[in-house]
């Protein structure tokens, strides 16, 4: 029997490829085909309709890298095919790794109306159905040459900025050739025997050697193929179905697990292409999905990324139209509930609020949809902040499978419930079929019922179908077996449905789903905490002007009269989020994505300080006087939080170096720093607590460079065996004396850095402002502070709160977390020592346990400070990059809170007349007001986000720079919602609101501002 088996697999799977699916076209006529091609970036359709076209034929070359070509194709029906489907067949020449990496075509109509895209496995286009005979027609192909760049991750050039696209003119080899161009009549018949086929041809491949039902389809299929005419494909497909009939006919078990199919096109909103690119991926895609519903009356299709649809509701609003209209008939669902798909580790905790504000306010607008799921299938791991957001944002269940990628430990569950670190839970789900690209074939749906953890209580999962990133979403052969695997024995049930219904019913089914406590961590892609520092740097020092421009600007419409910059403010967030896209933000997308995103970087940094410095000025009033903002919210140096002070100096003026033998002293009376010959911290003693902080013998702020090749994705990856190589950079080429602390250079290799170590008057933290002159290639650079602190564990700033990971090794799921994300601050300590480092700019750690003296383990914390690597962008991080860090001596919980905002939140000075009084002050420093901005109906109302921060619960008492007229609890969108749960200690007194919180809570307050007079 095995020896048949094989030759009937062998046999189904040439007559299915050389033959019957060959002849679903079989009968053809060659297309007249011309060419335009676009000298410099794409066109917009009216200009590409009215090009001069020249003719050409099938062989013909075209696309220089990222290119545009305009086809015109034109036929004529023959008379004698009148009554059949008739459909153009088009090859580009696709490449053949797959659908969305290669050339693609979106067609048009004379008209300039929207036909559907072209795509490896979407390649034809609707002609007649049925046609009369004679008909004439014509069709416009816009064609993008791009490069196809993920073959095999080896560096390449092609991932840059194109010379034309500043005007130089294509250049470059043709990518690209013309392979087929015909006119074809559509074999109905032939194509639902080729379906047939595939579905029982396949289930029995994935049928265990047991099962009986395996041997039937064998001997089932071998009659069909006998029933085949080779000579006469169409003549014999209905005789060859007859004999597949019965076996397809044949029901599921009762018991058979269940998928709900849901169709999906996930379209990175840049990677291994720019943005202008995906913007014509997405109207491709939808064009596709829109013209499979109007003959698929059964086809959903849930598409996430409010921003993709806001292009097309901008740039291509006829296909834009179509999305609405397929809405309305339930087919089209938008899902996701963000703006895009962002990383999930590095985005702040206010934006990732905005993520959600910004995306279910746009389904709301545009759809009358409230999203009530979080649908992020592809991003690096998942913050333990993100159950609470959800919550708040309306949002009940959550969806991704990347945890599938996980290289040292399988994840328990498919089906759970996620707690984070306030106690939220959201029910979550992992489809089994670990992929979000599925083709609903035989493998992957025995993977999917393999694979599930959670049988026995449970029994449904969800396959998210269809071809992404250009590659047109779903096909009508992923319908046409979805069809015929709804209740098919040996298969499971599939149905095609909205993650709305799969998800009602999978939590109604599994009500006692398992807990999961504390973040996703992803094991794989550790590198992208620190590729592509400029991204990184852009987006950080975006989002905390964001929340100075919201705050002085809110302040001075309140106080002043000042207009507040609703429009520009929505704009420049939106700008913002967008750039924090899981491709974008963690520093995995072509060079090109990168340059364009740090020139957008720059212009938008540049606005907001023109907001701010109007809004502050305002404040200030006219004067001479120098007026000093204090945009954190802990008070400094005199100057209240969210408030100004006149002030003489610039306060916490840097201590003078001290010579000490061959080194130098920073000493404020409250901490006491040594800096060695070569540099580097020798000694750091909080004054006060007394004990050295640095176990004997061991430097601080110790630079140290490693070889950096991972196994296979470079921008991606750090792999553990990194550490087995290290190059500690001691020597110093210089180490002077500066007024403003101690200034050192060291050179390695082809780079160059400058450090000043600076220690200011009434602070515990050495501030080490630092500039990297970096021309590496495959390394990594990390700065080590050994510390004589014997901590069980860490903990690292996540948005609105931190999470605590052991030091040590215990189990796997420890030693897999060799780097770990921290935002502003991570911080280790005993029960009454301790230490923090603070940073504005870098978000990879490690910290590990070490046995450095007889008597005890001591903790090294690491901060990853740039790489090198090759792919996609081989000049990744090469340049200049100036960043900051701090080591906080004798620091608690609360100091490194408060030293983190104060890092990336820097005093502001104007010239005015006098103090600015705070517009809001909580009286307690655990509680952090996120964002005070005004609300986004112009009511006038305040908005304020804030949240505890220790990990404690935490009484406060908020008050406010204005009349006080009313607080309402609301959520995320600023919508009142119930005074139970979370925030049910609310109570507001004249000028103040008395605060209870939890743990981490997060509370979003709307004050009314009680009219004067």
């Amino acid at each position: 029997m095995h020896s048949k088996q094989r030759l009937v697999e062998q046999r189904l799977k040439r007559v299915l490829t050389e033959r019957i699916r060959p002849a679903v076209h079989a009968r053809t006529v060659p297309l007249t085909v011309g060419v335009w091609n676009v000298p410099g970036e794409p066109v917009p359709v009216a200009q590409g309709l009215a090009a001069p076209y020249r003719p050409v034929s099938v062989g013909h070359r075209w696309g220089p890298a990222w290119s545009t070509s305009w086809f015109r194709i034109s036929g004529r029906v023959p008379e004698e095919w009148a009554g059949q489907r008739v459909e153009a067949v088009l090859d580009l020449g696709f490449n053949r790794t797959g659908a969305g990496f290669s050339s693609e075509g979106l067609a048009y109509r004379p008209d300039g109306s929207v036909v559907k895209g072209v795509n490896p496995r979407n390649a034809w286009l609707p002609i007649a159905d049925p046609a009369v005979g004679g008909e004439e027609f014509t069709y416009y192909i816009e064609t993008a040459a791009n490069p196809v760049l993920c073959d095999d991750h080896l560096p390449t050039a092609l991932g840059d900025v194109p010379s034309w696209v500043t005007g130089a003119g294509h250049s470059g080899d043709t990518l690209y050739r013309l392979l087929r161009l015909d006119l074809a009549v559509f074999d109905t018949e032939v194509w639902n025997l080729a379906q047939d086929l595939d579905v029982l041809g396949e289930l029995m491949h994935q049928l265990s050697e047991a099962d009986p039902r395996r041997w039937q389809l064998l001997e089932t299929i071998d009659r069909a193929l006998d029933a085949v005419d080779l000579r006469d494909i169409g003549g014999s497909a209905p005789a060859a179905r007859e004999v597949l009939r019965p076996a397809l006919a044949s029901p599921a078990a009762p018991s058979a697990h269940r998928i709900s199919a849901v169709g999906h096109a996930h379209i990175d909103t840049a990677w291994l292409w720019p943005l202008r690119e995906t913007v014509r991926k997405v109207a491709r895609t939808v064009s596709n999905v829109t013209h499979l519903m109007d003959d698929h009356p059964e086809f959903l299709f849930a598409m996430s990324q409010a921003q993709q649809l806001a292009w097309l509701k901008d740039e291509r609003p006829e296909v834009y139209a179509r999305v609405q209209e397929k809405a309305k008939s339930g087919q089209f669902l938008p899902v996701g509930s963000l703006w895009v798909e962002p990383d999930t580790n590095i985005t702040g905790g206010e934006a990732f609020a905005r993520q959600l504000i910004h995306g279910k306010r746009f389904y709301l607008d545009e759809f009358g949809v409230e999203t009530e799921e979080m649908w992020l299938p592809d991003t690096f791991g998942y913050n333990a902040a993100m159950p609470q957001l959800m919550k708040l944002a309306g949002v009940r269940w959550f969806l991704t499978q990347k945890i599938s990628w996980n290289t040292t430990n399988k994840f328990p569950h498919h089906t759970f419930r996620w707690e984070g670190i306030d106690g939220t839970r959201i029910f979550t789900h992992f489809p089994p079929v670990d992929t979000y690209n599925a083709d609903i074939s035989g493998a992957e749906l025995a993977h999917a019922v393999a694979n599930f953890q959670d049988k026995g209580p449970a029994n449904r999962s969800l396959l998210p179908f269809g071809y992404g990133d250009g590659g047109g979403g779903p096909t009508r052969e992923m319908l046409g077996r979805a069809a015929r695997l709804t209740d098919l024995e040996g298969s499971p049930r599939l149905t095609i449905e909205s993650p709305a219904e799969f998800f009602t019913r999978a939590e109604a089914e599994y009500p006692d789903a398992p807990v999961w406590v504390g973040e996703l961590y992803l094991e794989f892609h550790r590198g992208t905490l620190t590729s592509q520092l400029r991204t990184k740097q852009g987006n950080r020092r975006s989002e905390h002007l964001l929340r100075e421009a919201e705050l002085w600007s809110a302040a001075a419409a309140l106080s002043t009269g000042l207009s507040y910059p609703y429009e520009a403010l929505d704009r420049l967030w939106k700008t913002v989020l967008l750039h924090q896209f899981h491709d974008i933000l963690p520093g995995s997308s072509i060079a090109w994505v990168h340059r364009e995103a740090e020139r957008t970087y720059e212009a938008v940094l540049a606005e907001l300080e023109g907001i701010v410095d109007t809004a502050q000025r305002a404040l200030a009033g006219a004067g001479e006087r120098t007026v000093v903002f204090n945009g954190s919210p802990y008070p400094r140096e005199g100057v209240p939080s969210f408030g100004a002070a006149v002030r003489s100096g610039s306060g916490g003026e840097p201590v003078a170096p001290v010579r000490d033998g061959e080194g130098f002293v920073l000493d404020n009376g409250l901490v006491r720093i040594v800096i060695d010959a070569d540099g580097l911290v020798v000694s750091a003693r909080d004054l006060a607590a007394g004990p050295e902080l640095l176990p004997p013998g061991a430097v601080a702020n110790l630079l140290q460079l490693h070889q950096d090749f991972p196994n296979e994705y470079d921008a991606w990856d750090i792999d553990e065996f990194y550490r087995n190589t290290v190059q500690d950079l001691r020597e110093a080429e210089s180490v002077t004396a500066t007024e403003a602390g101690v200034r050192v250079v060291r050179t390695f290799g082809a780079s160059r850095i400058e450090q000043l170590l600076t220690l200011r008057e009434g602070s515990r933290r050495l501030d080490v402002d630092t500039v990297i002159d970096w021309h590496e290639t495959e390394k990594l650079l990390k700065a080590a502070f050994p510390l004589d602190l014997r901590a069980d564990h860490s903990s690292a700033e996540i948005p609105f709160g931190h999470v605590q990971r052991p030091t040590h090794t215990n189990t796997s799921w420890d030693a897999a977390k060799f780097e770990i994300c921290a935002h502003r601050f991570l911080h280790v300590g005993e029960r009454d020592r301790g230490a923090a480092l603070v940073n504005d700019s870098t978000y990879g750690h490690e910290v590990t346990r070490d046995v450095r003296t007889d008597d005890g383990t001591t903790t090294t914390v690491r901060l990853t400070l740039v790489r090198a690597p090759r792919f996609p962008d081989p000049d990744a991080d090469q340049g200049r990059h100036r960043l900051q860090y701090a080591l906080v001596v004798g620091a608690d919980l609360a100091d490194a809170v408060r030293e983190g905002y104060h890092l990336n939140l820097p005093e502001r000075t104007v010239t005015g007349a006098g103090p600015v009084e705070p517009l809001v002050a909580v009286d307690r420093e655990a509680v952090v007001v996120e964002a005070v901005k005004l609300a986004d109906d112009r009511s006038g109302d305040v908005v304020l986000r804030l949240y505890e921060a220790h990990g404690r619960r935490t009484d406060a008492t908020l008050t406010t720079g204005f009349p006080l007229a009313s607080v309402t609890v609301t959520d995320l969108l600023e919508r009142p919602i119930e005074s139970t749960g979370a925030p049910s200690a609310v109570h507001a007194e004249p000028g103040q609101v008395r605060l209870s919180l939890r743990p981490f809570q997060i509370l979003t307050l709307r004050l009314g501002v009680r009219a004067s007079g």
